[in-house]
């Protein structure tokens, strides 16, 4: 489970202009060892692109379906993938 992956998430609720975007970002950076980015979308959506160990990417995606995100999150969808790099730490966009 060290391996390197990639998780793509698209989290749709209400998450936009909750902050959901910064704590994200707080969460990838206190679990380390993560690059990416957290993108609202134009139809409501964040999307969360996690690069990193595996066992990692799967304590965000943890993280995400948990009850201790901000706003409210009906549902989760993810993608896993192989690294693509590129990334300069954990950014919002």
């Amino acid at each position: 489970m060290n391996e390197e992956a990639r998780l793509v998430v698209w989290v749709r609720g209400r998450v936009q202009q909750v902050g959901f975007r910064w704590f994200t970002r707080a969460n990838a950076l206190e679990i380390g060892g993560l690059i990416g980015f957290a993108l609202n979308l134009d139809d409501g959506r964040v999307q969360i692109v996690a690069e990193g160990r595996r066992e990692n990417c799967h304590r965000l995606l943890e993280w995400l379906r948990s009850d201790d995100t901000p706003g409210r999150v009906d549902g989760v969808t993810e993608i896993w993938d192989t690294p693509r790099g590129g990334y300069d730490g954990f950014a919002i966009r």
